[in-house]
């Protein structure tokens, strides 16, 4: 039986058995984190809204599926012993061992993020972290992934990439904890290494058919699904870093106050940059601006203050931008631009946190936590050097650990990840699935010689994308034909268009 009391407040009272010590737990403090789990759980079908939305129709419902299973496959595994690996308070400085498998002794004990709450509660609060990392990488497989095969890679990537990053990042024990790493709510272990992470993936899985020409010069096919996937984010995100304070306190506010401010200048800044060259005020670019702000204030947010958090914004809404245009430098095929959003405005996020963060900002939560140094406005210029050291550690080490399992799976029959051709023609949804995001579906005709692809904009010889979320649009007219079937065809192509 559970050995706790409540005191006059009603606050939750437990004495360790083997001291003595009378551990208090605030109902509130609980109440806080469980609700932010709760938030963070509502950003995981959010990242399948905003994926699902920037692709094809034909493959539209596969990411949304994605995300609701790796929920549940990481649920699992986090029971199992990924919890353990990552926060057992006997890890060594790399990862945990097993001592809390099967989440054996995790209950009433205080928790190793804070003894503020128990450890239960910041299990559950972790798991939603845990899970949705991996679907942020594997947005890579958009368009031309078997979706069998990656339920067993997210098992495997959260165990041998996730776990480890989050225990060197977080657990006392970890070796960038140690060093004096500032990440407050994942800008290493969830950014950088999901967005990294689909880097690797997007090399081995190759380039979708027709890369290069007029066949994925496409619009995103739903841009609604985008802006509901990025409120779904934005609303979830309160509690991804609000709810990293592990209390209800005036750090939480802060970290609540500059995620807000980092999201809106970021999309602003991504939305004018596009408008530059389009002369349009484009929704996708204000959404893609809004989340780079978000994931660059993400390890800063319990560090920094306001007038930084524009900074964050606007350094992520430009350089994030630009850095879609990677893909086409380097020849790979990242159809979300998930590295350029997560890996580079992680990486944005850490730089940053480096130079503003204070150690007053920490204060603001009581002096539950243990105080920092901050950063180079408090004159702490070695942080910059820990900072870039956490950064590349995390870059490199999801970069090769992905590779790696990528090509032990290709050569296990039945878990090589590439979809066939005839899949990718015929859409994920319906060849991997059998269902459809939609009633009506295009078919993809170029297989059987004809000029007119399903879900773009545009027919007969138009220029590839030149880059970005969103491709030149080009207007066509209707043209006499001979046949009727040449004629439905053309005019159900003009009528996507106008």
């Amino acid at each position: 039986m559970v050995n706790i009391t409540y005191d006059a407040s009603g606050s939750i009272q437990w004495m360790d058995p083997d001291d003595g010590t009378v551990w208090t737990y605030n109902p509130g403090d609980i109440a806080w984190v469980l609700a932010s789990t709760a938030l963070v759980w509502i950003m995981i079908p959010g990242v399948g809204f905003f994926y699902s939305g920037l692709l094809r129709r034909k493959n539209a419902l596969s990411m949304i599926w994605a995300s609701m299973m790796t929920l549940a496959v990481v649920s699992f595994q986090w029971f199992f012993w990924g919890f353990s690996l990552a926060f057992s308070d006997t890890a060594d400085a790399y990862i945990g061992d097993l001592r809390y498998f099967g989440l054996k002794g995790v209950l009433e004990k205080p928790s190793i993020g804070s003894t503020r709450v128990p450890s239960i509660v910041f299990c559950v609060f972790q798991l939603m972290f845990a899970a949705i990392t991996p679907i942020l990488a594997i947005g890579a497989i958009a368009e031309r992934g078997r979706l069998g095969p990656i339920m067993v890679f997210v098992f495997i990537w959260t165990t041998i990439v996730y776990d480890p990053i989050a225990c060197w990042t977080w657990n006392s024990n970890g070796w960038s904890f140690k060093l004096g790493g500032l990440d407050f709510a994942g800008g290493t272990p969830v950014h950088i290494s999901s967005g990294t992470a689909a880097l690797a993936i997007s090399i081995y899985l190759g380039k979708r058919r027709g890369y290069g020409t007029e066949r994925l010069a496409y619009k995103p096919h739903n841009t609604t699904y985008v802006v509901l996937g990025t409120v779904l984010l934005w609303f979830g995100w309160f509690g991804f870093n609000g709810g990293s304070a592990l209390a209800a306190n005036l750090r939480a506010v802060q970290a609540c106050i500059v995620t807000n401010l980092a999201a809106s200048v970021g999309g602003l800044t991504w939305m004018l940059w596009d408008y530059r060259l389009e002369r349009k005020w484009s929704a996708v670019g204000f959404c893609s601006g809004a989340i780079a702000g978000l994931v660059a204030i993400t390890p800063a947010s319990g560090y920094v203050g306001s007038p930084a958090a524009v900074l964050f914004g606007f350094m992520a809404g430009t350089l994030c931008n630009f850095a879609t245009q990677l893909k086409f430098v380097f020849g790979y095929d990242d159809c979300l631009d998930i590295f350029a959003s997560h890996a580079v405005g992680g990486i944005i996020g850490n730089v940053l946190t480096a130079l503003f963060a204070q150690a007053s900002i920490v204060g603001f939560d009581g002096g539950v936590s243990t105080p920092i140094p901050g950063g180079w406005l408090d004159h702490h210029y070695i942080q910059l050097g820990y900072q870039i050291a956490d950064s590349v550690a995390g870059l490199s080490y999801s970069f090769v650990m992905t590779t790696v399992i990528l090509w032990i799976m290709h050569f296990i029959p039945g878990l090589r990840l590439r979809a066939s051709e005839e899949a990718e023609i015929l859409g994920i949804d319906d060849a991997e699935m059998g269902e459809f995001a939609y009633d009506y579906v295009g078919i993809d005709l170029g297989a059987s010689g004809h000029e007119y692809q399903d879900d773009t904009h545009s027919h007969g010889v138009v220029p590839a994308t030149a880059g970005g979320r969103e491709p030149r649009h080009v207007h066509k007219t209707v043209h006499d034909a001979s046949s009727v079937e040449g004629s439905d065809l053309e005019k159900r192509d003009a009528v996507a268009v106008q």
